[in-house]
């Protein structure tokens, strides 16, 4: 029987307004951790941020590297993703060709044709899997980009496969990052590997936003992880960490046997229900 250290979070526990937050990723991903920014402008201002290499292991939309980019939250950020197709949009936007591909969506004429035709090719280089991959979150039933997803069919007012295409949006988007990619370096690889190679590093700190044992298999291609051994190695973190997770007695269970604080945190989800995750870390300040 392991103890539960379930401890009171010393911030505003009313869910966030995700309009007021900057819009800064090209993706939109269920799942998304944009309602999460402000507990990470708090979280890293409590450390000296000029010392700060804050590491991503599970990227995705990669929203929380990118706010610290932005605003100045750490020294260098690593951001590292699996995924073979959100990989290769990061590995362009953070290329010479992040130009290309951000003309390439703004010159793009969006029709179900069109789309089909870019989305049924064989990719042969990473430039064009990250228009395919970008494309295809933008315009699939919320964003998932996993086999078994498809085209939106209403989608917002009607508007279809358009309901999510922003052209002007994206191409701003990918020119901001492109002009701060100097602060991020970006790896495709297994997080586990990542986390082992900067663990013992007391200026690393880990922000760790995993597939939830719940949902994942419908989000995520590499869903299946060992979600026990994620909780052994952030045990052993000597730099400090933060790590998101579905509220399940499973994931409770786990965070006590291996001695790692957390506290629940209230979220709205894209369909508008009101639900609890919880936050798992080692910041004193964010807790009374």
């Amino acid at each position: 029987m392991y103890q539960l250290t379930i401890l009171k979070p010393n911030i505003q526990s009313q869910i966030i307004n995700v309009a007021t937050i900057p819009q800064r990723s090209p993706f939109r991903f269920p799942g998304g951790k944009t309602w999460l920014v402000p507990i990470i402008r708090k979280w890293l201002s409590n450390y000296d941020t000029k010392k700060i290499t804050l590491v991503e292991p599970f990227a995705g939309g990669g929203i929380i590297s990118l706010t610290a980019a932005f605003e100045d939250l750490a020294k260098r950020i690593i951001m590292i993703e699996l995924d073979e197709q959100v990989a290769a949009v990061w590995k362009t936007i953070f290329s010479e060709h992040n130009k290309n591909l951000a003309d390439k969506i703004i010159n793009f004429e969006l029709s179900t044709n069109n789309a089909k035709e870019v989305l049924e090719k064989q990719h042969k280089n990473t430039y064009d899997l990250a228009f395919a991959t970008i494309l295809r979150n933008r315009i699939y039933h919320g964003g998932i980009i996993t086999k078994g997803s498809g085209l939106m069919k209403n989608g917002e007012n009607g508007n279809g496969i358009k309901s999510r295409w922003y052209p002007e949006t994206l191409y701003n988007r990918i020119r901001d990052i492109a002009a701060i990619k100097h602060k991020i370096s970006f790896f495709e690889g297994n997080a586990f590997k990542f986390i082992n190679r900067y663990i013992k590093n007391k200026n690393f700190y880990f922000f760790i936003d995993p597939p939830y044992t719940i949902a994942g298999k419908r989000l995520y291609t590499h869903f299946d992880i060992d979600h026990e051994k994620l909780f052994y190695l952030v045990s052993n973190i000597k730099g400090h960490y933060m790590m998101t997770y579905d509220d399940t007695d499973e994931i409770r269970q786990l965070a006590a046997k291996y001695n790692l604080p957390f506290f629940q945190i209230p979220m709205k989800t894209t369909h508008n229900i009101n639900k609890y995750e919880l936050i798992i870390t080692d910041c004193n300040q964010l807790l009374i």
